[in-house]
């Protein structure tokens, strides 16, 4: 490891973004729109992280060791109003996966996540949301023969494994569907066009 101090950071940023997350999930806020602190704290992270990459490229397994690099994916996963961040982000990840300095799982989650963002179906089938029936569902993907065979050849499970995973995952931390589905698309929406996704 090159970086030990950049990566004590990193990790820093991670443990911050976790423990909000959960501090949310014990309130029962996670689920209900963005909350106004995650927002804040992700735009903070993502700015901090730039700053890191400006300084020493994309973070990879060698620079900073394996967990800095687990965390410096999910810091980018979560920058999520940060839309040119999360694409120069893609970009870099690639290549340091090309170079097994990094994990292909965690590329194939951003390029989803970039992919659900700018209204294009997903290749991996990883990002999943409320539909209109209150069910967590795997976002729109392409061709489900095809997402399972990429979810296989990087490792993952299938797409209908993946969703009865999920469902429980959200009914453990007590997440519930939108009241108002129709209202948190348009929300969404939105969102996505004044931050830059669309």
């Amino acid at each position: 490891m090159q970086h030990k101090e950049i990566a004590n950071n990193i990790i820093n940023l991670k443990n911050a973004d976790l423990k909000l997350r959960n501090k949310l999930i014990q309130n029962g806020q996670l689920g209900h729109g963005y909350n106004e602190e995650m927002q804040q704290l992700h735009h903070k992270n993502a700015d901090t992280l730039n700053d890191i990459i400006d300084r020493i490229g994309y973070p990879t397994i060698d620079k900073v060791g394996e967990e800095a690099n687990e965390a410096t994916w999910l810091i980018i996963q979560h920058s999520i109003g940060r839309p040119h961040f999360m694409k120069k982000c893609a970009k870099l990840l690639e290549n340091a996966v090309n170079e097994n300095k990094a994990n292909r799982i965690n590329l194939a989650y951003l390029i989803d996540r970039i992919a659900v963002f700018e209204g294009k179906p997903q290749r991996y089938g990883t990002q999943f949301d409320w539909n209109e029936n209150g069910e967590l569902s795997p976002q729109p993907f392409d061709d489900l023969t095809k997402v399972n065979q990429r979810r296989k050849s990087i490792g993952l499970n299938t797409i209908e494994e993946q969703t009865v995973i999920i469902r429980r995952q959200a009914k453990e931390e007590n997440q519930s569907p939108p009241t108002n589905f129709e209202k948190r698309k348009k929300e969404m929406d939105e969102w996505r066009i004044a931050v830059g996704w669309k």
